[in-house]
């Protein structure tokens, strides 16, 4: 069964998806309302690694008129799974409504 990923931040780089899935993901643009980015500081030295940043977006809950731009992608449950382990402990996974009416999994603050 397919899954639906929104990304604003590293898994949209190609090394990183390579690194967390094998394979380049594809993707269309979609935005997200009532969230904002932040950013935070990444020490996990895989994932500082695999997406050669050390800070990195992070999705908060903010106004309605708020959005964030990103990429929703179809991919395997298998690979949310490894989504999830490429994430740091300070995000978590829960599912949204994209603009496109896609209901989608995103990374936001734990």
């Amino acid at each position: 069964m397919h899954q639906y990923l929104f990304s604003y931040g590293t898994l949209q780089l190609e090394k990183v998806q390579i690194a967390s899935f094998g394979r380049i993901l594809t993707g269309s643009t979609d935005k997200l309302y009532g969230y904002k980015l932040v950013s935070i500081e990444i020490t996990d030295e895989n994932v500082l690694q695999q997406s050669g940043q050390k800070f990195h977006p992070m999705a908060l809950p903010a106004s309605s008129d708020d959005y964030i731009d990103g990429v929703v992608f179809e991919i395997t449950h298998t690979e949310l799974l490894q989504a999830d382990h490429y994430e740091v402990d300070d995000y978590k996974r829960i599912s949204v409504l994209l603009n496109s009416g896609i209901h989608a999994w995103i990374y936001i603050k734990a």
